[in-house]
């Protein structure tokens, strides 16, 4: 759809390049701006509306806790039993 405003917009741009008319060009290169303006716009948004995530695709927090959690314990079976410890120790 953005492409039909665009083409709009180059029809606008000719006709205002082949009148002899001063307003009727004036009219055409006013509509031929607007044209392009909305045609880009509309790129924007389907580039914008292509790229975002679905919904379902997103982890939920108790998901997210419980692959947090696998991690940890996977990086502690690989590192050493005397090395520090990566959870803080409780304040004073």
């Amino acid at each position: 759809m953005p492409w039909l405003f665009l083409l709009l917009a180059l029809g606008a741009v000719v006709i205002a390049f082949t009148t002899t008319s001063v307003p009727v060009a004036a009219i055409a290169l006013l509509l031929s701006l607007v044209f392009v303006v909305i045609g880009v716009l509309g790129l924007l948004a389907q580039r914008v509306g292509s790229q975002t995530r679905s919904e379902a695709m997103m982890v939920d927090p108790v998901e997210l806790r419980r692959l947090r959690e696998q991690a940890e314990a996977r990086r502690a079976a690989t590192t050493p039993q005397d090395s520090i410890s990566r959870t803080p120790s409780p304040g004073p």
